[in-house]
């Protein structure tokens, strides 16, 4: 994982543990959203461009845990496109 559970809490604002279990799986449903975006099938290739994957699985992860009632996935794909487009790869 290019975020661990120590920044993701940081990056809420989460000060305790009750849902940490919830938020590992939100990072990783994350990463791998954002991979699929970029069109990245190893972990190695989406961290070699380290600053705009974070940011694009952190905006990911957060979006998941606020929004998890209403989230509208069109718009975080669109979004994620958007902060990844950098590194998109034409295709897998």
């Amino acid at each position: 994982m290019i975020v661990s559970l120590k920044e993701i809490k940081e990056y809420l604002r989460v000060d305790f543990e009750d849902e940490d279990a919830l938020l590992e799986g939100l990072l990783q449903t994350a990463q791998q959203l954002c991979m699929d975006v970029a069109r990245m099938a190893d972990e190695a290739s989406f961290s070699q461009d380290m600053v705009q994957a974070k940011t694009a699985v952190l905006y990911a992860a957060a979006y998941l845990y606020e929004h998890r009632e209403e989230a509208d996935h069109h718009e975080l794909m669109l979004t994620l496109r958007a902060l990844l487009s950098g590194i998109r790869q034409e295709g897998f």
